[in-house]
């Protein structure tokens, strides 16, 4: 379908009267304007001068609001900062209204290249997760690090739980949808989110629940809610689809930064089978299982995650103090086959 035939998107320009987004305590919000785009960004101080800065890119239908519980636990590593995509938490719809794996992560890339912060820590969940696997391909000058948190990567059997997500990219699905479920309150639909993407929604704290109630109920009143919905859903299909070299697998077989991959074994929307797939694909690569995690570990477990990012960083600063010689385990060299000594559970990450 041409773009023509899809809904109409307002321009980038013209803003919504909504409720302004939260900011946890230590966070701070700022708007970049680039070109075609204009991404908010949220941000903690760091715990000192000179860390080495980060990037949190959220997934589908998520916000930077997904980093907060994660981001204050490494304040004293790295400095953070998590982008909202084109269309989602705080940032409007890109003016071209394309909302493609390779559009978002050309977003990314824009930010990092005006911002001059680069090479930086990388971190996506889900959709983030394709885009940020796509950024350390095609630009590996822009990443020291990579971390994945239950990424989007291609799968040939679909879980039958992730099946109503990928509806969206069928034109015509989210106006249905809008309408079959025009009756929900901001508690149904946020109780419908929890129950899918968590692994067990009774983790969610009370307030917790409450600040996600009033985020949806700050989305909903979004005209372009829905269709970004839509779009950023048939991206991902469309770049699942994809063959050659811009195919993901191929993609993830090109990044040469150190990667940490994270799966749990309760996501319904991510199949837990392709860890180990991920595993090999990524050269120097170490996965961290987590049984009881659902699709948003950093959420649900952010101290686990937060322990096995610092002993990636650790290992890829000695690395790099060693130099880059071209032998596994140096900073940017390809690395032994992930999953033969490198995977940690749950059990052990937490000690």
């Amino acid at each position: 379908m041409s773009s023509t035939e899809l809904p109409f998107v307002p321009p980038a320009t013209v803003l919504p009267k909504v409720a302004p987004v939260r900011v946890a305590e230590g966070e701070r919000l700022r708007s970049v304007e680039l070109p075609g785009v204009t991404l908010s960004l949220r941000s903690r101080p760091p715990a000192r001068e000179g860390l080495p800065p980060a990037l949190y890119v959220h997934g589908l239908g998520g916000s930077s609001l997904n980093w907060s519980a994660l981001m204050p636990l490494l304040d004293d590593c790295v400095e953070s900062e998590a982008v909202d995509l084109p269309g989602f938490g705080d940032s409007p719809p890109p003016d071209d209204g394309d909302y493609s794996v390779t559009a978002h992560a050309r977003a990314v890339i824009r930010h990092l290249d005006a911002a001059g912060r680069g090479p930086v820590h990388l971190f996506g969940n889900s959709l983030g997760g394709a885009v940020t696997t796509r950024v350390a391909a095609v630009r590996p000058d822009l990443v020291r690090t990579l971390t994945l948190v239950s990424p989007a990567l291609p799968e040939l059997r679909v879980q039958r739980t992730a099946v109503p997500t990928g509806l969206l990219a069928i034109p015509g699905i989210a106006s249905l949808f809008t309408r079959i479920t025009r009756e929900w309150t901001a508690e149904q639909r946020v109780q419908g989110v929890l129950r899918l993407c968590y692994g067990d929604p009774a983790r969610v704290t009370p307030e917790g629940f409450r600040h996600a109630v009033q985020e949806m109920e700050r989305r909903l009143r979004l005209p372009y809610f829905w269709d970004a919905m839509a779009r950023s859903a048939r991206g991902i299909v469309s770049a699942y689809t994809l063959g050659g070299q811009h195919g993901l697998w191929r993609q993830a077989e090109r990044v040469l930064a150190p990667t940490l991959l994270v799966y749990g074994g309760r996501d319904q929307l991510v199949g837990f089978r392709m860890a180990q797939r991920s595993a090999r694909a990524f050269r120097n690569s170490r996965l961290v299982t987590l049984p009881d995690a659902g699709h948003v570990a950093m959420m649900e477990y952010p101290e686990t995650v937060a322990l096995a990012f610092r002993e990636l960083l650790a290992d890829a600063t000695e690395s790099a103090r060693e130099g880059d010689t071209g032998e596994p385990g140096a900073l940017g060299a390809p690395g032994p086959t992930a999953g033969t000594g490198g995977e940690t559970t749950a059990e052990n990450t937490r000690g």
